[in-house]
């Protein structure tokens, strides 16, 4: 096959228009417009310098070098990426951390950013784009009214499909034939020059031309500089849209103001849940081919000047504010919110310590704790020591929380914490200052210093003998006297920290 009948599809009618959606302040960017500029852009003046500018550059090796050199300038600004320590993919959760990707690095291999690289698939990319463009202004062309015929064939055609949805794998086969292959056949079988229009049109014969084929836009073409011109419109537009989107989303629901976001939920959830009960009674055809009609007839010029006035743009205004007036009046009469923040109480534990040999000694403040430092408790077996702040004051909430009260508060019940906690070897006191006291049993010691003489290394065999020790010397009510820590619990409330807006 011949590729001298090879062309490129570009948009060479009139640039695609750009989407027009004024917001209500005005501080939406636009896109500067070419003719309010003084220099306009010459394709034959832009590739005469970038020729130049190519024949004083030196070889190939050192376009290479300054690639290099940019990919480690890039290397050093942009930021790192993102390391997570999961497993590899071989399942090795032991390897070195690798890259996290949203989208399944572990089965897609994708390059790192590269300027030479983005610049190559920018060129290829809208060397090929044109047939989007070309698309885009035909679907312009049709719902405007561009062709009136074009249109209501369009119509029958979706009245068709409405009327019987079975008819819907055929459009894309009814595509096909009419829109890529007839018009190929037309191509490759042109009609023969002639005076009279009344001649058949001959139907058989060798081809007279060569297959149509498409080929990508060369650049510094027009066709080049058309697909960018149609692709900077089509950023823009996609900008706007997505602004628009935003603005008009983002307020009912994002939940900032909790009852319009509230009560837009339950009447969502309730559509939901009719729907799902009713949907199957629903003439879907006759809405979609209402719908349809509708989206159409809004595309004519005559309905685009009559809605295009002064007048319909402040009643659309004017209903769009009652709307919202209606639906932020219904979330403060119908939803009620608890506005008081949440409240939990936290616990902290006052130790003290005396030394074991030290019978008559006063008891000295140690630190503050989170945990008790039972007798029984593991990091007292384990041989730890306790961990926490020194004074009250070095005591901070949990994080996302705040202190609802001003001071600690001892808590005056003592024998529940201890009874809650299963704390065994203590001596609680029920008045006074509340202190829960260590008690140590002489059979301990004795044991202990046995175990010890015995073997040194086995801490944790001694540790379960020891506990059994305790808990049957307890139960028996052996004779015994202080330990050497004591501790008393205090607690605080605290409120959870709500955002403010």
């Amino acid at each position: 096959m011949s590729n001298q009948n090879a062309s490129s599809l570009a948009n060479s009618d009139t640039p695609i228009p750009v989407v027009q959606i004024h917001p209500a302040d005005g501080s939406a960017p636009r896109t500067p417009n070419p003719e309010h500029g003084s220099h306009r852009l010459s394709a034959s003046k832009l590739k005469d310098k970038l020729e130049s500018l190519g024949d004083n550059m030196s070889r190939e090796s050192t376009s290479r070098m300054g690639d290099r050199m940019i990919n480690l300038l890039l290397a050093q600004v942009l930021p790192g990426e993102d390391v997570s320590a999961t497993s590899s993919p071989n399942g090795d959760s032991k390897s070195s951390p690798h890259v996290k990707d949203r989208r399944s690095h572990t089965y897609v291999e994708r390059p790192n950013f590269s300027i030479p690289t983005m610049s190559s698939n920018f060129r290829r990319f809208n060397s090929r784009i044109g047939v989007a463009f070309v698309f885009q202004n035909q679907l312009i062309h049709l719902f405007t009214w561009r062709q009136p015929t074009q249109t209501l064939s369009f119509l029958f055609v979706y009245t068709f499909v409405c009327i019987d949805p079975s008819l819907l794998p055929v459009l894309p086969l009814a595509c096909c034939l009419f829109f890529i292959m007839v018009p190929a056949y037309l191509t490759r079988h042109p009609p023969p020059p002639t005076s009279f229009p009344t001649d058949l049109y001959p139907l058989g014969g060798p081809p007279l031309a060569d297959a149509p084929t498409i080929k990508p836009a060369p650049e510094f073409s027009k066709d080049f500089f058309r697909n960018m011109r149609d692709l900077q419109n089509c950023m823009e537009d996609f900008s706007r849209g997505h602004d628009a989107v935003l603005t008009f989303l983002t307020p009912l629901t994002n939940f900032s103001n909790e009852n319009l976001s509230s009560l837009l939920y339950i009447i969502l959830l309730l559509t939901s849940c009719a729907l799902f009960l009713v949907s199957h009674l629903l003439p879907w055809r006759f809405i979609f081919l209402i719908l349809g009609y509708a989206a159409t007839a809004m595309g004519h010029p005559t309905v685009q000047a009559l809605l295009d006035t002064p007048a319909n743009a402040a009643l659309l205004s004017s209903l769009e504010h009652d709307s919202r007036s209606s639906l932020l009046s219904a979330s403060k009469a119908d939803i009620e919110l608890t506005t008081s923040q949440e409240a939990r109480e936290v616990e902290i534990f006052e130790l003290q310590h005396r030394p074991l040999h030290n019978n008559t000694g006063e008891y000295e403040p140690y630190l503050f704790s989170h945990s008790p430092y039972s007798p029984l408790s593991p990091a007292r077996i384990s041989g730890d020591r306790p961990r926490g702040a020194a004074f009250f004051e070095d005591v901070q909430p949990p994080r996302g929380w705040r202190w609802a009260d001003k001071k600690w508060t001892l808590d005056l019940l003592s024998r529940e914490w201890v009874e809650d906690r299963c704390v065994t070897g203590v001596e609680v006191e029920i008045e006074g200052e509340r202190w829960v006291t260590d008690l140590h049993y002489e059979v301990l010691e004795e044991g202990g210093v046995r175990k010890h003489d015995r073997a040194k290394g086995r801490s944790s065999e001694v540790g379960e003998q020891e506990r059994e020790v305790l808990r049957r010397a307890w139960e028996s009510g052996r004779p015994s006297r202080k330990g050497e820590w004591r501790r008393r619990r205090w607690v605080r409330m605290v409120e959870r920290v709500g955002a403010s807006y």
